[in-house]
């Protein structure tokens, strides 16, 4: 099986680390990050990869900053042309719930 984790924010970071531990005990699992880049300053992405021991991503499509839909729209645009040469994987969207 083939997945790919799609994440890109703090919150996102912290919920992929006990999947990412999970999945690293399956051998038929081969499973990538693909970072969005929303958050890119050390406070707000690095040290969640290095104090979580997350693997680094596959994928950066350096999003940065911007307004809600210039930004979803970017990803949008980066994720397809990112996934265009994966075939046959799975895509797990890891997403903040907003009120």
């Amino acid at each position: 099986m083939k997945i790919i984790s799609i994440v890109g924010a703090r919150p996102q970071f912290v919920k992929l680390s006990p999947i990412i531990r999970a999945l690293q005990s399956y051998k038929d699992i081969h499973h990538f990050v693909i970072h969005t880049g929303q958050h890119y300053d050390y406070l707000m992405n690095r040290v969640f990869f290095d104090e979580l021991g997350l693997p680094e991503p596959q994928y950066n499509l350096e999003v940065g900053s911007g307004i809600h839909g210039a930004q979803t729209g970017i990803m949008l645009s980066r994720i397809e042309q990112a996934s265009l040469p994966l075939q046959n994987y799975i895509f797990q969207l890891h997403t903040l719930k907003r009120v």
